[in-house]
């Protein structure tokens, strides 16, 4: 382990601490704790801290420690307490050990801040609590900026959905665990600092988003912000009927390999998805004032892959009739053989070039053993937990659309979070909420999203009525949670503790593609509030987001 020179706050922070030196509150909120005096408190709390039914183990963290993996200054961490939790542990009927487990990372240098770090896929892992949100890259390390940031496995060890053999594992993972982290955070930090948290935050992508959504229903009053990222707010329902829908579309149309199996990475090869982009752009992306690579106003885009057809055989120039059918029918999304919807469709986006996009929807593998995320993930969640009863060896391809979506009803009912689309008891404690969705997401519709945000405005006396607590900022190009010809990062976090601490709605959110994007490095633009999106001012560099203005058309 390498270390330097004791970290110490800038300039800035030190002027926020005058007044709190020495340990105990200041007027600001912040609570500055001595280094040796941290350790030993760091020490005590496995054996003094009385948290129920839990078994903690603690280290201590030096300030300047660099992060593991990292080699840069800013990599460096601030002295803080680590704490490795597990609660309730049992067995489980299945005969395998479970504990709700959850790390907590406890800063000497406390902004009166909580993070809950949300999860994703089928959970499992403790995320890194130096690190920030998934749905937040460009957040500064919330940790070293003075945040107590905790995150959960969601009840169950290890990355397979097989727990969901298990009925009370699957109640931790849709909420249980949640809730039980939630509160045994909070408690310790009242342990540690003597005061509870001044804000709470969540901040969560993909099946965190789901997590945040859960949260805003289910224990409205544990957080003052919640930053939804690509919510997964239909997984054990509509998502994965979509998943399957779209590995049987894409299968169908498929070369077969030597064992007549279909090799799914070959329906659309790299060049036939660029095709699609290109024609995706050329219909729609003028459509913000500007042809920039990006689909800002995605409401006007009227785009069919019809237009792509070959006329006669097959060329790098044209798709297949198949292959245009298969589009067709994935970006309209699933439906059962009397034409009823299961799942939103998918807006037409550039994004389909990326490798993101492939590896959701269509994989690399060169064989019959499909290795999409729709089969490595879905498929899993799908047999393991999704399904009641259990159902271990189902087929992908052999999915009814018209029976099978009643064997997920069950789970959909505890896990799925799109029904409530009231939200009385968050908004009524002034609760803020941010849905962050990429246009180009192949895993979870930014459709979906859109219609579970109209709901909830119509709920709430329209639109503008709605933004006063809760906003959709909807991100051109990015694929599941980042990635994408997209401006991906951004400091959503920031973002939120603006509009809970000092009433500033976020109007836009400064957004920036990577210096190492492969698309437009360094650009900029605003992100802006659903219905309105980034439009062109008609003059000035198309990378510079200050010659972009949110319009609402």
């Amino acid at each position: 382990m390498h270390t330097r020179t004791p970290w110490a706050p800038s300039a800035l922070v030190l002027a926020l601490l005058a007044g709190c030196a020495g340990g105990g509150d200041g007027d600001n909120g912040w609570t500055v704790l001595d280094a040796q005096a941290s350790a030993a408190a760091c020490a005590r709390i496995a054996t003094q801290s009385g948290l129920a039914s839990a078994q903690l183990a603690t280290r201590y963290v030096a300030a300047g420690t660099r992060r593991p993996g990292t080699a840069t200054d800013g990599d460096y961490l601030p002295g803080h307490c680590v704490v490795t939790g597990s609660l309730d542990a049992r067995t489980g009927v299945d005969g395998k050990p479970y504990a709700v487990g959850f790390e907590l990372s406890l800063p000497d240098q406390w902004n009166g801040r909580f993070l809950y770090l949300g999860g994703g896929g089928n959970d499992g892992t403790l995320r890194d609590t130096s690190l920030s949100s998934s749905i937040s890259i460009g957040t500064p390390s919330p940790l070293g900026q003075g945040y107590a940031v905790v995150s959960t496995d969601a009840g169950h060890q290890g990355t397979s959905a097989s727990f969901g053999a298990d009925p009370q594992a699957r109640i931790d993972h849709a909420y249980n665990a949640h809730d039980r982290t939630a509160r045994s955070a909070k408690a310790l930090i009242a342990w540690r600092y003597g005061a509870q948290p001044r804000y709470s935050y969540f901040s969560g992508c993909s099946g965190g988003g789901r997590q945040g959504m859960m949260f805003s229903q289910r224990f409205p009053d544990y957080f003052d912000g919640i930053t939804a990222g690509a919510p997964a707010m239909r997984v054990s329902s509509g998502a994965t009927v979509a998943a399957m829908w779209n590995h049987r579309r894409f299968s169908d149309i498929a070369p077969r390999g030597g064992d007549g199996r279909p090799v799914l990475a070959q329906a659309f090869s790299n060049g036939d998805l660029n095709l699609l982009a290109d024609a995706v752009l050329a219909a729609c992306d003028a459509g913000d004032g500007a042809a920039d690579g990006l689909v800002q106003n995605a409401a006007a885009c009227r785009f069919d892959p019809a237009v792509l057809q070959c006329s006669g055989a097959k060329t790098d120039r044209c798709l297949s009739s198949a292959q245009v059918g298969a589009l067709q029918d994935v970006f309209g999304g699933p439906r059962n053989s009397a034409g009823q919807p299961l799942y939103a469709g998918q807006p037409w986006d550039p994004g389909v070039r990326d490798a993101g996009w492939r590896a959701w929807t269509l994989g690399s593998s060169a064989t019959g053993t499909p290795d999409s995320r729709y089969i490595t993930l879905m498929l899993d969640a799908l047999r393991n937990e999704f399904f009641t009863p259990p159902d271990p060896a189902f087929d992908a391809l052999a999915f009814n659309f018209d029976t099978d979506p009643a064997r997920m009803q069950a789970f959909s009912e505890v896990y799925d979070t799109y029904r409530d689309d009231r939200l009385a008891a968050f908004k009524a404690r002034g609760g803020k909420l941010l849905f962050i969705h990429g246009m180009a997401d192949p895993i979870f519709s930014a459709l979906d999203t859109v219609d579970y945000y109209q709901r909830l405005a119509a709920s709430n006396g329209g639109i503008a009525a709605t933004q006063s607590f809760a906003r959709t900022f909807l991100v051109p190009g990015m694929t599941h949670c980042s990635g994408g010809p997209a401006t991906d990062t951004y400091d959503s976090l920031q973002a939120m503790v603006d509009w809970v601490e000092k009433g500033v709605a976020p109007d836009a959110i400064a957004a920036r593609a990577a210096a190492t994007s492969a698309y437009f490095p360094n650009r900029t633009r605003p992100l802006c509030p659903y219905p309105a999106f980034a439009r062109y001012r008609g003059t000035g560099s198309l990378e510079d987001a200050a010659n972009f203005r949110c319009a609402p058309d």
